[in-house]
């Protein structure tokens, strides 16, 4: 991956820490889309960018600079509705010449009903009914069943096809436009046969390729008869969504264990891992893939990239258009990412609890929504590709590299000192990143690298000039294998790369001084299939720490990249150990760090110790140093001894960033020897959370009500305080203005929702405020079906509740 811009205090290495200037959560003009698009294609996906000029397969351009969706991903207003079937479709018909005459002897169709309520059963065999619309949505590679009413009884010698059409100009060479004779074999598994003829109605099951295309496809029906050709006339609840199909074998998506599509494909929340390896936190999120309007925009964004609809039958191309779409640069995609710190323009990363209302908004207005981070581009990832078919899930990585120069080593300069020299430290290790792995055959690799692939729509490097990322085989990453596409170099290093500390000397010349070959890549995590326990997937991703085969893959790695003797010149005495402790640090109380050195050798050392502590952004990148330590301990042959560093609130609160990190380096010199001691340890200050607390039972259709409960750990005011709420099935997302929240103060709540969906739901909150973020709080909602059974929608569900000022039930001093 090439370099890219690092303007964003708090995102990149080396940059100051000093008030920025904000983002503008509006896009720039947009330039002319053909030109772009097709630079695009030509840079991102060789495959997709071999077309002429006559070439027209592209999505619909959106309408005006806000780029409002169209027919294929534009937002449907009227799709809402109960689980009863619908009315059939009906309509007067054409016939060939195109001037509606109905004459004598042609075999008209009355109308179709596709069968496509959530009850049906279409939509369940196909996993699609916990979707909240009214049209068909299949997934490929499976047969579905549908009913013709035809203007008399169906005879064997009756000619009828069914035509699917997708795009501006579909072409039956493209597979835009798919013909399907009834009762004859079809071409590319696309088929339809006759189950039942009882009187005029006409009973089909309809075979779609496993390799079709996805998005949403109009449908027609034409009879040909020696009096004529009639055609149904399309009809927009005729339209019928196509997705990929991770329980179809001949799918390139399918996975072989249903309680992995159970996990991957069909929960509509999960959980986010973020903070420190030592002490982890876990934030729920809403993906809502399910909820109206979530389909639409996550095919708007297809359309917004130009994508060519013959692409969209490759999952490795789609998952690499949507890792480039879900940030904003270059292509005015979902979310513009913002690690400045100043979020007046939008909202804190921290205050998201979920993708709906992020993508719906962006879907109503085109616009790129403000703001985003790593776990919020991953979140709003995985409800994309889990709405389109994809398997896909939310990974961790504790201690990820941030590689700029392709050395494939991060690389931490100091001075003669051990004093770090911030200016010179490019490379960044962030306390953690979260991107994605998602589920597919690599045919465009050799064998060997299917399964799961990392995608990772985080603005960070670009890719052949775009900033994407993916997808990249997680075998390529465990192995080393750094010259697979796509983007494994990058990857490799975010997980697998080793800490190099270098030392300036007299002469001005830098030396390796000391290589922590375990500080990279520590833990990667995601949610445990089935439960909300946290399973440990690094060795997924890597070798045992200390292999053979692991340092093979690193080393083999490095040789292809900018350094590759970087390891000749190591040192190794090790005769004294150093391990950092830090308490259970409160965000808005006094904490304490210390140092324990062990002496393994058989004689006296005396080592001179120097601790410095800063806040830092959860990507490495570190303010000012506040507060240091210098001390000279004498240890006697096997002894211990501790060097503490106490720190007051007072002393840490002006300097505080996002996520309350804090970074201490520590760096020593072994006098009898001349063993350096290096280390970096990141800790977090520890946030509340929010207690939930359902009040009575939920029911489907009856209104329910939740009480939320916070207490501010600060002794300062809590301004501008709003909370968040949202969960599939039971709430829409709903922004709640609260004002301000007294120090040490409890404040209480309720809410009320209208629960639209039966089974286990989670309820996410969240709070932000300018002093304190990174609380949020979940609860699960056991949602008993109504009385005549089936879901309920309410149109006043449409849109989210923004702004709304929310009086406290009760508040309470400390």
């Amino acid at each position: 991956m090439m370099d890219g811009p690092r303007s964003d205090m708090g995102r990149w290495g080396g940059n100051p820490l000093q008030p920025p200037t904000t983002p503008s959560p509006e896009p720039e003009p947009e330039p002319d889309r053909r030109s772009h698009r097709r630079g695009f294609w030509a840079r991102c996906c060789s495959c997709c960018s071999c077309r002429n000029a006559a070439d027209d397969d592209w999505g619909p351009e959106p309408s005006g600079s806000r780029g409002r969706g169209s027919r294929s991903g534009g937002r449907r207003t009227d799709s809402r509705g109960s689980d009863s079937r619908r009315p059939v479709s009906r309509g007067s018909g054409v016939n060939a010449a195109g001037d509606g005459t109905i004459r004598e002897g042609m075999l008209v169709v009355a109308g179709v009903d596709l069968l496509s309520s959530r009850s049906d059963q279409n939509r369940r065999e196909h996993h699609t009914d916990e979707f909240e619309y009214d049209e068909l949505i299949v997934r490929r590679g499976q047969p579905f069943h549908m009913v013709i009413l035809l203007s008399r009884p169906y005879e064997s010698s009756d000619r009828i096809t069914l035509e699917l059409l997708i795009g501006n100009n579909p072409e039956v060479g493209k597979g835009t436009h798919v013909i399907i004779p009834v009762g004859k074999g079809g071409s590319g598994g696309w088929k339809a046969q006759v189950t039942k003829a009882n009187g005029k109605d006409l009973n089909l099951r309809v075979h779609t390729s496993p390799n079709a295309i996805i998005g949403k496809f109009q449908f027609t029906v034409r009879t040909h008869t020696d009096a004529g050709e009639f055609q149904l006339p399309f009809d927009p609840r005729n339209e019928i969504y196509i997705l990929f199909n991770p329980w179809c074998p001949e799918d390139i998506v399918y996975v072989d264990h249903e309680d992995w599509r159970q996990e991957y494909v069909l929960n509509e929340s999960g959980r986010i891992y973020y903070g420190t390896e030592a002490q982890i936190g876990e934030r729920t999120w809403n993906y809502g893939q399910f909820d109206h309007g979530v389909l639409d925009a996550c095919l708007y964004i297809l359309d917004r990239r130009g994508m060519p609809y013959g692409g969209r039958r490759d999952p490795v191309s789609v998952s690499r258009v949507i890792s480039a779409m879900v940030n904003s640069l270059d292509d005015n995609g979902v979310l513009i990412g913002n690690w400045s710190g100043d979020y007046s323009r939008g909202t804190n990363p921290s205050a998201w609890v979920g993708s709906v209302e992020i993508l719906l908004s962006y879907l109503r207005t085109g616009y790129s929504v403000p703001y985003g981070q790593c776990w919020v581009f991953a979140g709003v990832t995985t409800t994309v590709l889990r709405c389109l078919g994809l398997a896909a899930r939310t990974v961790t990585n504790f201690n990820s590299a941030h590689d700029t120069d392709t050395s494939l080593t991060m690389d931490i300069y100091f001075d003669e000192n051990m004093k770090p020299l911030e200016h010179l430290n490019h490379d960044s290790v962030w306390n953690f990143h979260v991107w994605n792995d998602c589920w597919m055959k690599r045919p465009d690799l050799p064998s060997g690298f299917d399964g799961w692939q990392v995608v990772d729509a985080t603005p960070q490097e670009t890719s052949s000039g775009i900033f994407c990322c993916g997808p990249c085989s997680v075998e390529s990453v465990k192995n080393g294998l750094v010259y697979m596409k796509y983007d494994t170099p990058f990857i490799f290093a975010e997980v697998n790369s080793d800490k190099v500390y270098w030392q300036r000397q007299d002469d001005g010349s830098f030396k390796i001084v000391y290589v922590e070959e375990k500080a990279i890549g520590s833990l990667i995590v995601t949610k445990a299939i089935g439960s909300n326990m946290r399973e440990d997937i690094t060795q997924t991703y890597k070798h045992p720490e200390g292999s053979e085969a692991e340092r093979k893959a690193v080393e083999t790695a490095a040789a292809h990249g900018s350094k590759p003797n970087v390891y000749a010149t190591r040192d190794s005495a090790e005769d004294v150990a150093m391990q950092v402790e830090t308490q259970d640090a409160v965000m808005g109380q006094d904490l304490t760090v210390s140092v324990l050195l062990t002496n393994r050798s058989s004689s006296r050392r005396t080592v001179k110790l120097h601790l410095y502590l800063s806040v830092t952004f959860y990507t490495g990148v570190t303010g000012t140093i506040f507060k240091e330590t210098k001390k000279e301990v004498v240890l006697a042959p096997g002894a211990s001894d501790r060097v503490a560093m106490p720190v007051a609130y007072q002393e840490y609160r002006p300097h505080l960033v996002d996520q309350g990190a804090m970074l201490l380096n520590v760096s020593g010199h072994v006098k009898e020897n001349g063993q350096v001691l290096a280390k970096q340890h990141t800790f977090r200050l520890r946030t509340p959370d929010l207690s939930l607390t359902l009040l009575g039972a939920a029911v489907v259709g009856q209104e329910c009500e939740v009480q939320i409960v916070f207490k501010n750990p600060l002794p300062v005011t809590l301004t501008n305080v709003v909370f968040r709420l949202e969960g599939s099935g039971l709430q829409r997302p709903k922004i709640l203005n609260v004002g301000d929240i007294g120090g040490n103060e409890t404040v209480t709540l309720r809410q009320t929702f209208v629960p639209v969906r039966p089974g286990p739901r989670q309820l996410i909150a969240s709070l932000d405020s300018p002093q304190l973020s990174q609380v949020h709080g979940v609860i699960q909602v056991d949602v008993a079906p109504a009385s005549g059974g089936g879901s309920f929608f309410s149109d006043a569900r449409g849109d989210s509740h923004s702004g709304e000022a929310i009086p406290m039930a009760s508040r309470g001093g400390a």
